[in-house]
């Protein structure tokens, strides 16, 4: 199978060297209670133990790697509310360069705190995401800063696809691997890593039934939009993929599906309950695909890794689903 298409397993290596030593190995850890419940042999990849609580930290750093000295000189940008924005201000601190956030007025305080507090300049601006996005838009043409770009990047995808080697690292024999999809540059470096080394690795992405942009286009055969709903994977709402993250994942990703917002709950629950994890809804993707009927002929009897890819949730969420799930007990 040719693995070589805007991203190759070089490229990935390549990020690997660029992130040892400055990003976390994160751990690989085999969950009892989902191998119990799905007849898989069920693993966590835990990147909600990475730098900045996501996997983001990786791709932002190994693209801010390749800048040249004039970019350096001159700065990085970008727009997000999310766990890109906290990626780029550490990555960006860490290799000695300024970096401006642009995140709508909307946008968690937490989340603003932290981004500041990794060392960026956060502009507020406009109550969506594309009103920060045009306005880092407009300053970027002013600016002579570079602009990163979250998913659809072939630095950022090889940064993404250093999670794959690390769990071939620990599990060579690996059959299933189930990532969660916003844009699609985590689950397009995943598989150009996995599939390069054994292309029957089978390789399954999860969206939110009420924005899954990727999916629908994965199933029409070219980039469309979709999005009915807000949903809890507020990290994986993007309702048009990347063009270069579509051709990979139509390529190279076996399955796609989607889950409810009552199975996305349940799997924050479960992960917190019973995995001692604490996972933001983008994070319970993986876990909510892996114990669903949608998957089962992929993940019984065979060696599955769910990956968790962040855990920067509210602590508000979290006190909402204890609660929710409490009352439930309570009253059956």
């Amino acid at each position: 199978m040719n693995t070589d298409h805007y991203v190759s397993i070089r490229d990935i290596q390549r990020a690997r060297e660029v992130l040892q030593n400055n990003a976390r190995v994160t751990p690989l850890v085999k969950s009892f209670y989902l191998t119990s419940i799905t007849g898989a042999d069920a693993y966590l990849k835990l990147e909600n133990m990475q730098l900045t609580g996501s996997f983001k930290f990786r791709g932002a750093y190994n693209k801010i790697s390749t800048l040249t000295k004039e970019e350096r000189e001159q700065g990085v940008i970008a727009c997000s509310a999310g766990n890109h924005a906290q990626g780029v201000a550490l990555s960006s601190r860490l290799q000695g360069i300024k970096s401006t956030i642009v995140m709508p007025e909307t946008a968690p305080q937490a989340k603003i705190d932290a981004t500041r507090g990794y060392g960026s300049e956060v502009i507020l601006f406009g109550a969506t995401f594309d009103d920060a996005k045009a306005k880092c838009e407009e300053i970027v043409k002013t600016s002579g800063q570079t602009f990163l770009h979250p998913y659809d990047d072939t630095s950022v995808i090889a940064g993404q696809g250093t999670i794959g080697l690390e769990i071939l690292d620990s599990m060579w024999n690996v059959d299933t691997v189930i990532a969660p999809i916003g844009g699609g540059g985590l689950i397009s470096g995943l598989a150009v890593a996995l599939k390069s080394f054994n292309p029957n690795i089978h390789i399954i992405g999860v969206q939110a039934e009420n924005v899954h942009g990727m999916k629908a286009s994965f199933d029409a055969g070219k980039i469309i939009s979709h999005y009915t709903a807000p949903t809890m994977a507020d990290g994986c709402a993007v309702k048009v993929p990347g063009v270069i993250t579509f051709e990979i994942v139509r390529e190279l990703v076996d399955t796609i599906v989607t889950v409810t917002e009552d199975e996305l709950e349940s799997a924050m629950k479960d992960l917190l309950q019973r995995g001692k994890a604490v996972v933001e809804g983008a994070g319970a993707l993986s876990t909510a695909a892996l114990v669903s009927e949608k998957t089962r002929k992929y993940v019984e009897g065979k060696k599955v890794v769910s990956l968790i890819s962040g855990g920067n949730v509210d602590l508000k969420r979290i006190s909402q689903i204890c609660e929710h799930f409490y009352s439930e007990e309570y009253v059956h």
